[in-house]
């Protein structure tokens, strides 16, 4: 324990953001950094318990009480080694996780929980700023071949962790580049882009072969893949998104919200063209929010992410809507310590402008005589019991103007056309959401495994690491009998 009364003295801070009239006019990172004696201070409100609860609020169980202890030290290669021992991308994490490790703070049942998630992303600026950030390269090499398809953090990690363990690693990513979610999903003003080329530049040097613009099940099929390797890790995304089944669903104006997103981060990278699904090459779209009535369906990271880039985009006005009720401002009673709170976030985005509504349902998308969107009928949610039973009811049905609606409801499953299919047919069995099932992250094909959003559905990119880490060690087993890759079991009050 750095310091036992360090809890009672010093009181959570958190880095101020860049005023919003200044960071609306760019897509770069909105925190102002604190210097090394800030983290010290705020690494000495950790009270190192007895039981640590955050090590189980954490998917990827980091050892925080430990880093916690060497940052307040000062010891900031130690610390490097503690939190790299369980997590391989803290400059991700430290970014942009919701940090269930701090909703679990044993500090948090009556004070603001440790600042965990920021003495993450301070620890390992500091090691790849002082040189400790080195690549990991194998001693020797075992003889065996593993494909991993997909370069999200999932398939990121689990490549990481085999070629520790000595194996050969090449990474396939139908993309122009590595980074799945993180490259093309998550805008830039929460986690740049060079950030994540940064640690892909490190894996090169530690040896994993990484294929861009490779649509695997087209360009490569499942039987050269299953020929060629000797075990194959599925870690692509959770791909199709869900939609609404509404009248004008189909308009010109309304967008999934991670294409308007993804066109945007591409955007800030200078590229004009993207690959679809197919592999064919075509002029970007473009989809703005400039000067137009935004409308955001989802309350979610996502939809919130779609109004930080529409107030990016000096965009009319934005609405964002959320079906369930609004949250309580403070933990709600059936989520309480060391669960994940449900409760109202607002989020940098939010501060800089939306107007935000819950209980609302969405009715019709309206559009005029050339079939653009104009407008979105809506309709406030109420509760009432008839006949004894609750129920909703539709009230207040109203029209709104919109000429740009984004669907952040999320997806339902990854995309089946390609390899997924062909695998099928060789005995690939899905759950009854359409991912992939597997038993210890093996699937029903003999050496092909999965992770990460294809194998549990949709979540956070901390959830996405520790997936793609715990599927590595069952490959690593596969393949020589044992593994010296660590093992992590998630608790189940974990954030899910």
């Amino acid at each position: 324990m750095g310091k036992p009364t360090g809890f009672l003295e010093v009181t959570r801070e958190t880095p101020k953001k860049r005023p919003v009239a200044e960071r609306v006019q760019d897509y770069k990172e909105i925190d102002i950094d604190f210097e090394a004696g800030k983290v010290k201070d705020q690494a000495s409100r950790c009270m190192d318990c007895g039981v640590p609860f955050c090590h189980n609020g954490c998917p990827l169980g980091n050892i925080i009480p430990e880093f916690n202890d060497a940052v307040y030290d000062q010891n900031w290669a130690y610390a490097y080694e503690i939190l790299s021992s369980t997590n391989n991308f803290p400059e991700f994490t430290g970014r942009i996780c919701p940090a269930p490790c701090e909703s679990a703070c044993v500090l948090g049942i009556n004070k603001p929980p440790v600042t965990i998630e920021y003495i993450e992303k301070s620890i390992i600026e500091y090691a790849f700023g002082n040189g400790l950030v080195k690549p990991n390269i194998p001693s020797k090499r075992t003889g065996k071949t593993v494909a991993v398809i997909g370069g999200g953090p999932a398939g990121m990690a689990a490549a990481a962790q085999l070629n520790k363990a000595g194996h050969t690693v090449t990474v396939f990513e139908r993309a122009d580049k590595i980074g799945g979610l993180l490259r093309y999903g998550i805008p830039d003003f929460k986690l740049e882009k060079w950030v994540v080329q940064r640690r892909v530049e490190v894996m090169e040097q530690e040896g994993i072969v990484f294929k861009t613009n490779t649509n695997v099940g087209k360009d490569i099929k499942a039987d050269d893949l299953l020929d060629e390797f000797d075990a194959v890790v599925l870690s692509g995304g959770s791909t199709v998104p869900r939609t609404l089944p509404i009248p004008g669903a189909d308009l010109k104006g309304v967008y999934p919200a991670m294409e308007f997103l993804s066109q945007q981060n591409k955007r800030v990278a200078g590229i004009d063209r993207v690959v679809n699904h197919a592999g064919q090459s075509y002029p970007m779209g473009e989809i703005y929010a400039t000067d137009k009535n935004v409308v955001v369906i989802g309350g979610g990271d996502t939809g919130s992410d779609c109004v930080g880039t529409s107030n990016r985009h000096k965009a009319k006005s934005i609405t964002q809507v959320e079906v369930m009720p609004m949250p309580p401002a403070e933990r709600a009673e059936q989520t309480p310590w060391p669960n994940w709170p449900m409760m109202l976030r607002t989020s940098t985005s939010h501060e800089e402008g939306a107007n935000r509504q819950w209980s609302i349902a969405v009715k019709e998308f309206i559009g005029d005589a050339d079939g653009n969107l104009k407008g979105l009928k809506l309709a406030d949610i109420v509760m009432e019991v008839k006949d004894g039973k609750a129920q909703q009811v539709h009230t207040n049905e109203r029209e709104i103007p919109v000429e740009l609606a984004l669907i952040a409801a999320g997806f339902l499953h990854p995309q089946k056309e390609g390899l997924l299919a062909q695998l099928e047919e060789k005995g690939l069995e899905f759950d009854e959401r359409g991912n992939v099932k597997a038993n210890n992250y093996q699937t029903s094909v003999d050496s092909v495994f999965a992770a990460g959003d294809m194998r549990r559905g949709q979540s956070l990119v901390v959830w996405a690491i520790s997936e793609g880490r715990e599927a590595a060690r069952a490959v690593d087993i596969y393949l020589m009998g044992e593994s010296t890759l660590e093992a992590k079991t998630v608790s189940s009050f974990a954030v899910a």
